[in-house]
């Protein structure tokens, strides 16, 4: 069924052509991503989809029952507001009786005995029961537990941009809707999330139309790509890797095409200087289809970045950390952690977000002082830093006066010198953008001028900081090339799966207290790894409770019976085992109906455990009883016999 159908849409900024007389439409269960290169109107694009903004031609149609949910790029925060309250920021009926509940629930902290409070709650309560809000509110802490947010009662105010975007994606996750837009929903999660995400997403009945430079995601996720380039639109059925193959035979048909045109027109040329006269019908058709001939050239000269720059000698001594120790208050990031940097090392740094990943490169690049160890630099060190913020830039600055202040030009590999325009044109930055001011770009040209920044100094280690954040997926394969030529020391943070795998040859797992493991291959080889021990412990577990079997029945007396104990045991265990059942039930009622009671939600989460734990033991026993039982009465007929 279809969902959504966009009829020749166009939208320019100035001079500036997005998109041009574009068509498509979404139908039921299709997972689409959309792709192109950053400043191409990907974000705009969805913004006109979701009717955030009005396009200079055509429609969008949307069906009459169809609800779309949108996770902008910089959603809007009620900073007065609680988690849950933030979460459940929809005008449906559901959202708006979910939102009343939580603050509800806020003013009975302050007046537990008001009574005109307590009758309202009542009433909501009858109102979550009609609506079957619970099973809403029960999946909202469940998502956000998974993004990696506890505290459901804290101010959004008071959370850093990472854990208010994750917010925002749980919002947009829980909200009931046909037609899910996600614009850069793996942006600020780290990898174990993304892979929730991604089993969440293929699980999900509805339409999905997302953003994302995660090429794994997209792989794992879409079946439909969607490319801006040049102002058109192409579409692809597949996922990512089919995309990838169907785009390159698109490109080999232009050029083709493209030749054959050239050499038409080499023939036609000569025969107009050959001066012919359009004295005759045959003639003058001729040139009328030379002059079509003219006007049909396929532009097949592709924008095409380039990254050449200069080599920079780097001595055998590196960096040298020794016995590193890093703390905030009670939290440990960094214990006891030792490494040499080798000259053409490739290290990815990887762990959960807030374990300490970018404090470790700040400590590498001095920019902050470790609690406690030393850190020792080559004299030739040069780093050049691609931090995740580059707010440095001055918004008025012209683009090329930017690039200017680091370097006029650079010398490249082959010793040829290279202007800051003409890198600036191999980034992608054409001479009529190169004079705009800084702040007339998009978020993810502005990256990729810092990146440019970054490489203009030369450098001869790198430090890169969750770069694929912003920068388009063209600007991470040609970086990615870069680096596999680079003659130096490369260290990455990032929970880009792919990029990882391409760059790196080792990889630092933050696995907590301060605990940082090496391990030696790329992300997928270190993920293997990280299995194989889980699933050799897990064996070695199971082999011990074998074993403890084996002994169990080798030194259990030959004639089988129960005991007194036993016996009643027996005889009780299974209106024990149906009541623990009965308690489970009612403690999860209870944790659907806990509101925003952080500390009651923690104590039932555990109440929970603790009866599943007993649920679990109690049903170890049940098996062994009647099994003893079946045991007993087989030796019973034995006997007769």
């Amino acid at each position: 069924m279809n969902l959504l159908s966009v009829e020749n849409i166009s939208k320019s900024y100035g001079d500036k052509i997005l998109f041009d007389d574009v068509s498509f439409g979404i139908n039921e269960g299709e997972k689409i991503g959309l792709i192109g290169v950053n400043g191409t109107g990907k974000s705009t694009f969805l913004k006109m989809i979701v009717g955030a903004e009005t396009t200079d031609t055509g429609r969008v149609i949307k069906g009459n029952h169809v609800r779309i949910e949108y996770l902008s790029q910089n959603p809007y925060f009620d900073p007065d507001a609680t988690v849950l309250q933030q979460v459940f920021k929809g005008n449906s009926p559901i959202m708006t009786l979910l939102r009343d509940y939580e603050k509800l629930l806020e003013k009975l902290k302050y007046s537990p005995n008001d009574d005109a409070l307590q009758n309202k709650f009542m009433k909501l309560n009858q109102d979550m029961d009609a609506l079957g809000a619970w099973q809403l509110e029960s999946e909202a802490k469940n998502v956000l537990t998974k993004l990696g947010i506890y505290d459901f009662d804290v101010k959004v105010g008071n959370l850093s941009g990472g854990q208010r975007k994750r917010i925002a994606l749980a919002s947009a996750l829980i909200s009931p809707c046909e037609l899910l837009v996600l614009d850069e929903p793996t942006n600020h999660i780290d990898n174990e999330t993304i892979k929730w995400l991604e089993e969440y997403l293929n699980k999900r009945k509805g339409a999905l139309l997302m953003i994302t430079h995660d090429r794994y995601f997209l792989d794992r996720v879409t079946n439909r790509i969607l490319e801006i380039d040049g102002g058109n639109l192409y579409q692809y059925t597949g996922n990512y890797s089919t995309f990838l193959q169907a785009k390159s035979e698109r490109e080999e048909q232009r050029l083709s095409a493209e030749k054959k045109r050239q050499n038409l027109y080499r023939k036609e040329l000569a025969w107009i200087k050959s001066g012919v006269k359009a004295r005759t019908t045959k003639q003058k058709a001729r040139i009328q289809r030379f002059e079509k001939i003219e006007e049909g050239k396929i532009d097949i000269n592709e924008e095409k970045m380039e990254i050449s720059v200069g080599k920079r000698r780097l001595g055998k001594k590196v960096i040298e950390l020794n016995h590193i120790s890093k703390s905030y208050g009670e939290k440990k990031c960094i214990d006891d952690f030792t490494y040499i940097v080798l000259r053409n090392d490739r290290v990815g740094i990887v762990g959960p977000n807030g374990m300490g990943k970018s404090t470790l490169l700040n400590i590498m690049a001095e920019k902050i002082e470790p609690d406690g160890g030393s850190i020792e630099r080559g004299e030739t060190v040069k780093i050049g830093y691609f931090s995740q913020e580059s707010d440095e830039m001055d918004q008025a600055l012209r683009v090329i006066d930017y690039i200017k202040n680091e370097a006029e030009y650079i010398t490249n590999g082959e010793g040829m010198k290279i202007t800051a325009s003409q890198m600036l044109e191999r980034f992608l930055f054409p001479p009529h953008v190169q004079w705009t001011p800084i702040a007339k770009l998009s978020g993810g040209e502005k990256r990729r001028l810092y990146l440019l920044k970054v490489l203009m100094s030369a450098p001869n280690v790198i430090f890169l900081d969750e770069p694929t954040n912003d920068l388009d997926i063209k600007t991470l394969t040609i970086l990615e090339d870069y680096l596999e030529e680079f003659h130096g020391a490369v260290i990455v943070v990032s929970h880009d799966r792919y990029f990882l795998d391409k760059v790196t040859d080792k990889i630092f797992a933050f696995e907590g207290k301060g605990s940082i493991k090496e391990y030696t291959g790329n992300y997928s080889e270190y993920e293997a790894a990280v299995e194989a021990k889980d699933h050799s412990l897990n064996h070695e577990k199971a082999t011990k409770n074998t074993e403890k079997k084996k002994e169990q029945a080798i030194n259990k007396p030959k004639k089988l019976k129960f005991t007194f104990k036993e016996q009643r045991e027996y005889d009780q265990i299974d209106g024990i085992i149906e009541n623990i059942e009965e308690k489970i039930e009612a403690v999860s009622e209870k944790i659907n109906q806990s509101g925003s009671d952080f500390e009651l939600l923690q104590k039932l989460v555990s109440e929970k455990e603790s009866l599943e734990k007993e649920l679990d033991e109690k049903m170890e026993r049940w098996t062994y009883l009647n099994e003893l039982a079946e045991r007993i009465e087989e030796q019973k007929e034995i006997s007769k016999g």
